[in-house]
Parts: structure tokens; C-alpha cells; sequence
């Protein structure tokens, strides 16, 4: 795999949200592009796409066609950092043991911060 590619609104304003969550760099700009990675061959990419509409999480009409999945060692100083970059807490949390909390990019898309667990 070489690349996640998301679409947005606004892909300098997202590369930017999580080159600060991910402590990954943005390694490439361009109006319709921008890149992020932390140093190897695989990369987050945002892409400009015009009239851009969120998903709708949970829901079929707008599906969310995908999230990402980030492991943290503390979900609650995770959340705080994804509330200071401009995150928000989803309401739906559908963890019954709070193993992982749901919230949305400044773009609308669901992703998930998780916590690894021994089975």
C-alpha cells in the first residue's frame, strides 16, 4: 500500500489536523494535494473535492466509506489534544467498554482513537 487518500474540503486545513495528531510531517502542497507521512513509503494524502459533502455517521445515506483506527496508551489526554486541533467528540459511542471513542475531523469524517487491551 502506498497511500490512504481522503477527500476534503479544504486539504491544507486537514494535512494539518493530523500532521498534529499524528506528529507525522506534510511533505507535499499542492492547491488540490497535500501529503503527510511520518518518514516511510506509506502516506496520508488529502484531496481536494469540489462540493465536498460530509459522511453521516451512523447512517446509510451518506456512509462513511471509512475511518481510521488510531492507538493511543491514554484515550482521555488522546481526546484532549483531538479537541484542541479541532476534533469532535461523536455522539454516538457505541464501545461498551470504552476500548475506543469515535470523533470527527474538521472535514465530517468518523475516526476512531483506540485503546490496545490484553484479550
Amino acid at each position: 500500500m502506498r497511500s490512504v487518500v481522503v477527500d476534503c474540503p479544504d486539504p491544507k486545513q486537514l494535512a494539518d489536523f493530523y500532521s498534529a495528531l499524528l506528529g507525522w510531517q506534510i511533505t507535499s502542497v499542492e492547491p488540490e494535494w497535500v501529503v503527510v507521512t511520518d518518514g516511510e513509503p506509506e502516506r496520508l494524502c488529502f484531496q481536494l473535492v469540489p462540493g465536498y459533502r460530509p459522511p453521516e455517521w451512523p447512517g446509510a445515506e451518506r456512509a462513511q466509506q471509512f475511518h481510521l483506527d488510531l492507538t493511543v496508551d491514554d484515550l482521555d489526554a488522546a481526546e484532549a489534544s483531538v479537541l484542541a486541533l479541532g476534533g469532535i467528540k461523536h455522539a454516538h459511542q457505541p464501545s461498551q467498554d470504552d476500548a475506543f471513542r469515535v470523533y470527527l475531523d474538521p472535514a465530517g469524517h468518523p475516526f476512531c482513537l483506540c485503546v490496545d487491551r490484553p484479550s
